[in-house]
């Protein structure tokens, strides 16, 4: 089956590294489309699988910088029974404060949440159970995903129990980079826990898992 995907880049913000392990990872099997901060055409999503918004730097002003012309566009897109998915910086904004796409969900910040195993802003490799494998997955600053968990289907926790990616209904969220390439790994305290392509492989499952909804 080919699917495509519509892949928002807009460096540092979304960045060209995240978006470039998303094609990498995912790998031929998927068509895509890039697009950027600058106003697309109406029916920019009429042919799209799948939004996909990865992982970056930025804050409540880069979203306000970033979606001047597009908050509209994607929301009426999951409205049609389109799919999203956000990787650390877009799963932030799928949360009430911005594109508010969530039903009974919110994107915290993780390191700021109660008994994690990381409280600093730095690349480092944490520790997730990745339903019932335990990997150590590269993360920067990445969101825990807290609300009701009846309502969404988490696929990976935090050390501390939090939700670390999740789906619901046809939104998939990921707080650590799975797409992450080896290079990402260059610090020596990093480059022990490459993970070979396994994380690549856990997100194309991931993907597929969210295009069956």
């Amino acid at each position: 089956m080919s699917c495509t995907i519509a892949l928002f880049v807009q460096h540092p913000r979304c960045s060209v590294q995240s978006c470039n392990g998303v094609i990498k990872a995912l790998g031929a099997n998927y068509n895509y489309k890039l697009f950027t901060k600058h106003e697309i055409e109406d029916d920019y999503f009429n042919d799209v699988d799948l939004v996909c918004f990865p992982g970056g730097i930025g804050d409540a002003d880069t979203y306000d910088h970033m979606f001047k012309y597009h908050e509209s566009s994607v929301r009426q897109y999951i409205r049609n029974g389109g799919r999203f998915l956000g990787i650390c910086m877009g799963a932030y904004w799928a949360d009430k404060h911005f594109l508010d796409i969530m039903d009974g969900v919110e994107a915290k910040q993780y390191i700021r949440r109660p008994n994690t195993c990381t409280k600093r802003y730095y690349s480092k490799a944490v520790e997730c159970d990745w339903q019932g494998n335990t990997e150590r997955f590269f993360f920067y600053d990445g969101p825990a995903f807290i609300g009701n968990e009846s309502k969404f289907e988490t696929i990976a926790r935090y050390s501390n129990g939090d939700p670390a990616a999740i789906i619901q209904n046809k939104i998939g969220l990921i707080g650590p980079h799975l797409e992450a390439e080896e290079y990402w790994y260059s610090k020596p305290y990093l480059h022990k826990h490459w993970h070979h392509g396994r994380h690549h492989k856990l997100l194309r499952e991931f993907v597929n898992k969210l295009l069956e909804k």
